[in-house]
């Protein structure tokens, strides 16, 4: 099997900040296969690319994405630049020119919940950018999963799996139910590791993924794996250490 492909999360959320147009723009510039990115739907329907279901953390403002009316995005500026949220369309823009493979993940409300129709609106605009083929639509929820099968069959679905999202059926029950509604794991690195052989029994190499390791000696250790692919907030480091371990087996 090849080298795992390199996704950069949230663009690439250490080195621009996150879910910035900016860093999705300055993603392409390294030699990247893939970008993740987060979406919340806002009460007014808009589509809005932030990881967190509050603005606080991200935004100089507070309050629920969810409340944001339509249009108040505009206002909302991301700290430590003078740019405001994106939205699914302004990201989709900058992506369906480079073919390069979209993760969308869908994101639930502030109380856990999952976004009534994000998942046909989501779907709805990436085939308005005809960009279907490259796409990934994913969750940490099995029902969200389930939903996309239904209303966008023709998009791939990926599952993510951390300690907490596997608590409630336990690892096997949850990885078998995951691979049902899924076309890919990406599992986070400190459980895959622990659980190493049990996993890469139960899913297929070309079907999962780790995600998040940042330093470069993780990130050689996880190039070596049998993987489809690594997310990283250090997609440049990533980059660095595939061209490393390339160089040494030629």
């Amino acid at each position: 099997m090849t080298n795992p492909i390199i996704v950069g999360h949230r663009g690439a959320r250490d080195l621009w900040a996150e879910n910035s147009l900016t860093g999705f723009r300055n993603l392409l510039d390294l030699s990247v296969e893939s970008v993740e990115f987060d979406v919340h739907l806002s009460a007014s329907g808009e589509l809005l690319v932030i990881h967190d279901a509050t603005l606080d953390r991200t935004t100089e403002r507070s309050g629920r994405v969810a409340d944001l009316a339509a249009g108040e995005y505009r206002s909302v500026i991301l700290k430590g630049t003078d740019e405001h949220i994106p939205t699914l369309e302004d990201v989709l823009e900058i992506y369906a020119p480079t073919g390069l493979e979209l993760h969308v993940e869908l994101k639930a409300d502030a109380d856990g919940k999952p976004y009534q129709g994000l998942e046909a609106k989501a779907a709805a605009m990436i085939d308005r950018f005809g960009v279907a083929d490259n796409s990934f639509l994913t969750s940490f929820s099995g029902e969200v999963l389930k939903t996309i099968g239904e209303v966008a069959p023709h998009i791939r679905r990926l599952s993510s799996l951390n300690q907490k999202s596997v608590q409630a059926l336990g690892l096997r029950q949850s990885v078998e139910a995951m691979l049902r509604v899924s076309d890919v794991l990406a599992i986070e690195k400190a459980l895959l590791l622990e659980e190493w052989e049990l996993l890469s029994a139960l899913v297929p190499a070309e079907k999962l993924g780790v995600w998040v390791p940042n330093e470069v000696e993780d990130l050689s250790f996880w190039l070596k794996r049998p993987l489809r692919q690594i997310t990283t907030d250090r997609p440049d480091l990533a980059v660095k250490a595939r061209e490393g371990l390339f160089d040494a087996a030629h």
